[in-house]
């Protein structure tokens, strides 16, 4: 079997990793990982066919030649290999988790600090126990810093990414009700997102802190922390300010200030916001720079992003949704002012046995709300249907069908759920 330092040498003349042998680059090495329903080492031949110049498999019985490398466990070599770039590449790493908030927080913070490193940064959702390594396989010499987003579903997930990554900096957004199928209870969540602390503390790294999070402050314990907030002693400061419906800040790091207007809408995202000028300011980031970079920066995979439709003018926030994220979106939906205002709730995934209680207080929330329309999408509220005045859809195709009949008009619509509803799909009848 191949060991770790020999598969680097051979990662150093191919730097391209592929984990998908319908997505092969040319002379790079195919990882045979295993899933659910399919095993990688099946089509590691075929990955070679298509210009692989060496496949990665923990099978011996499909290895027929020398471009095969075997290894115990192809997953684990990956990640070994990560680990291993990452000790060789000595670049510092600020390391970004929580339940809500985190990949908006990652964006923010990687284009700010992008204005005078060369930043990588995670893409997309690949915060996982693959993503996180394929990150750092990315990097090279020419990277000064990386920004790694570290998702959890269960307990442990964060102390493994935190051996793979080895960050020197890290954020913990904040922490609350999420894959609680997996976690168990919020206890356990608290102390997987606190593996991040556990491993900055261990090894006397930074800690970047909201100053006004109570359960983050007692987590991190007497350990000190760089703060955010408004509190006495942090080191950045903001106040919340607008324009239309975005979210703007001014905000004071000792010397500095400015004033950044942002194309965020929620009152939630001030933090993530705020997180950012003070990484900003940390990494010697001038004021306008800062401010200018905030305010240009777009989001995207509907977080947080207001659309200005033909019929309604929508809010879009439906790339993830917990019991937490989702009580804040429509909480700060209740403070915005509009003649119509509709809701299209989705139901919120890996919940477990938590499911129908955390479900019911988003109706009972809402109960007290005049909206003009208030729908519910997914079998879990739908299960809930009882004598609730609003509407329950199975699916988002059940939902359609009623609005191609019904379509709303001059309302302002939230859109919030989990991914897996699909709610995207009902976009073009708003």
């Amino acid at each position: 079997m191949i060991s770790t330092e020999q598969l680097y040498q051979i990662f150093k003349k191919h730097r391209s990793i592929c984990t998908d042998s319908r997505r092969v680059s040319k002379d790079s090495i195919f990882f045979a990982l295993k899933g659910d329903n399919f095993d990688g080492n099946a089509y590691a031949e075929n990955a070679l066919h298509l210009g692989c110049a060496y496949a990665v498999v923990d099978d011996p019985k499909v290895v027929s030649s020398d471009k095969f490398l075997l290894v115990k466990d192809a997953l684990k070599a990956l990640q070994d290999l990560a680990a291993f770039h990452r000790r060789t590449i000595k670049i510092p790493f600020v390391a970004i988790t929580g339940t809500n908030g985190k990949t908006t927080t990652k964006e923010l913070v990687s284009s700010v600090l992008a204005q005078k490193f060369r930043v990588i940064a995670t893409k997309g959702n690949m915060n996982n126990h693959i993503g996180v390594p394929l990150t750092i396989l990315s990097m090279n010499h020419t990277t000064d810093m990386g920004i790694i987003e570290m998702g959890a579903s269960h307990q442990g997930d964060i102390a493994e990414l935190c051996a793979i990554a080895q960050p020197d900096y890290g954020i913990i957004t904040n922490v609350g009700k999420a894959h609680l199928e997996g976690f168990g209870s919020e206890e356990i969540i608290r102390t997987t997102k606190g593996e991040l602390y556990d491993y900055l503390k261990q090894n006397n790294g930074v800690v970047f802190i909201n100053g006004e999070n109570p359960t983050l402050i007692s987590m991190l314990g007497h350990y000190s922390g760089i703060k955010y907030g408004n509190t006495d002693d942090s080191f950045c400061t903001g106040k919340l300010t607008s324009k239309e419906m975005y979210v703007g800040i001014e905000w004071q790091c000792n010397d500095n200030s400015g004033l950044a207007i942002s194309n965020l809408i929620g009152d939630y995202n001030f933090e993530n916001i705020l997180a950012a000028i003070c990484l900003g300011n940390y990494f010697n980031i001038s004021p306008t720079i800062i401010d200018k970079t905030i305010g240009s920066y777009t989001p995207s995979n509907n977080r947080s992003q207001w659309v200005r439709g033909r019929r309604n003018h929508l809010i879009l926030d439906f790339y993830n949704a917990n019991p937490t994220s989702m009580a804040i979106a429509i909480d700060n939906f209740m403070q915005y002012q509009a003649p119509k205002k509709c809701l299209i709730l989705g139901d919120m995934l890996e919940l477990g046995n938590c499911s129908e209680s955390e479900h019911q207080q988003i109706i009972s929330m809402i109960n007290h709300v005049d909206y003009e329309d208030v729908f519910f999408v997914g079998e879990n509220f739908l299960q809930l249907k009882r004598n609730n005045p609003f509407l329950f859809f199975e699916n988002v195709e059940m939902l359609n069908k009623y609005l191609a009949k019904n379509p709303p008009t001059g309302s302002l619509i939230l859109v919030k759920g989990s991914r897996g509803i699909k709610l995207e799909k009902c976009i073009d009848y708003l």
